[in-house]
């Protein structure tokens, strides 16, 4: 098993709550996680139809079948499970008693807000990151901008191997065809998840309209567009956005307020959170293909943007990630908002370091000064890492 950075954010919370709650994306491995970090724990999965039925037809006999400490996956297939856990880990009132997993955020985390607020630490987990894969120590998200890693070893396989095949874990864990096998999830999520958190009548629709986010990956969003491309309505737009998300399929990122006295974007930006489900559902068939593709800029960010989620949540940390972009047209493709400082990104799929690389970076620069307090760099899509006209640039494998 490829150790997961996770795993010592979930032992210390044991410790300390009484509900530890793993949530992510189907086949992210978080039973696979939960089951190596809670080894002693007794484990039932509520996917399985008999112990579903015990579980919604009796769930207080259900919870006493175990003795004291259990891990609980797919928790929201068996929603009234979170009334009565809450009676219990009241009543006994030590830490670490269930482990819940989850693979639909919104459902999960609603059955948690009504129940188990306060009770419980909830962590995301989503697919391997490329530091995991290659058995490093990343970064600190702090440390970004104003720091260079050194003493690691570039990995093996290229940039574009590594997008084209994503990181899910099984694809890696028994080495599959990363085109068939996510084929088949994407078929699995639309069949099940889709139809678990809200009714879509006809899939063929939704999975035009999962293609035509996809398009957009790295993007302005604009709902209007995506629904007359799709034919649907603005509403169901925003809807079936809303079960992406919900299911850690997209993210979306929000522009940062701060303006430095300038008109900016208000639309949110999408990315997918895994770049081989991007290629997937770009039909991008190969990593050569891959490399002369007019999205192959787009794949690459979303491939950056969704390492420092996965550092982040890794991490235990909110995710406090925006964009810049003023009325002008000029941008900053990431901001994370440190609290007291602001470190600015620019993310460039180039092999070789162009000048024109940095002129969003020292347009930034230029108009806060020193008000931001924090580092700014570049991460690009080349090999060597370095300090270019002040700003860290940051190998694709190096940051």
């Amino acid at each position: 098993m490829i150790p997961r950075t996770l795993g010592t954010k979930l032992k210390k919370a044991a410790s300390q709550y009484p509900v530890i709650t793993l949530t992510g994306p189907r086949q992210s491995g978080k039973t696979t996680l939960a089951r190596a970090v809670f080894e002693d724990y007794a484990y039932a999965s509520l996917e399985d139809p008999e112990l579903r039925a015990f579980a919604l037809e009796d769930p207080r006999g259900f919870l006493t079948q175990f003795n004291d400490r259990v891990i609980l996956d797919e928790i929201q297939r068996a929603p009234d499970l979170f009334s009565y856990i809450q009676t219990i880990v009241d009543e006994a009132g030590h830490a670490g008693q269930f482990v819940l997993t989850g693979s639909h955020n919104f459902l999960l985390l609603q059955g948690i807000s009504q129940t188990l607020a306060g009770r419980c630490a909830i962590f995301h987990l989503l697919p391997f990151s490329l530091d995991e894969l290659t058995g490093v120590r990343p970064l600190r998200l702090r440390d970004l901008g104003s720091t260079l890693p050194s003493g690691r070893k570039k990995p093996a396989q290229g940039l574009d191997a590594h997008l084209f095949r994503g990181f899910y874990p099984r694809i890696h864990d028994k080495n599959l065809p990363p085109h068939d096998w996510l084929k088949n999830y994407a078929m699995t999520y639309l069949e099940r998840d889709v139809r678990d958190i809200t009714r879509v009548g006809d899939l063929e629709t939704f999975r035009r309209f999962m293609r035509l986010c996809a398009a957009r990956s790295g993007q302005l969003l604009n709902f209007s567009n995506i629904a007359t491309d799709c034919g649907v309505s603005h509403t169901t737009a925003r809807r079936w956005l809303s079960v992406l998300e919900a299911s850690f399929l997209v993210i979306l990122l929000r522009p940062h307020y701060q303006n430095f006295r300038k008109r900016l974007v208000k639309a949110p930006k999408l990315y997918f959170l895994d770049p081989g489900l991007l290629c997937y559902l770009l039909r991008i068939k190969t990593p050569e293909e891959l490399a002369f593709h007019a999205a192959r800029g787009a794949v690459f960010e979303t491939f950056v943007v969704s390492e420092l989620y996965k550092r982040a949540f890794n991490s235990g940390q909110e995710p406090n990630f925006f964009f810049w972009r003023d009325s002008a047209g000029h941008e900053i493709d990431l901001i994370i908002d440190q609290g007291s400082s602001l470190t600015a990104l620019e993310i460039k799929s180039g092999a070789t370091v162009n000048r024109d690389f940095f002129k969003g970076l020292e347009f930034w620069r230029n108009l806060t000064g020193e008000k931001t307090g924090g580092g700014s760099g570049l991460i690009y899509g080349g090999d060597n890492s370095s300090v270019r006209n002040g700003f860290r640039v940051y190998a694709w494998w190096n940051f």
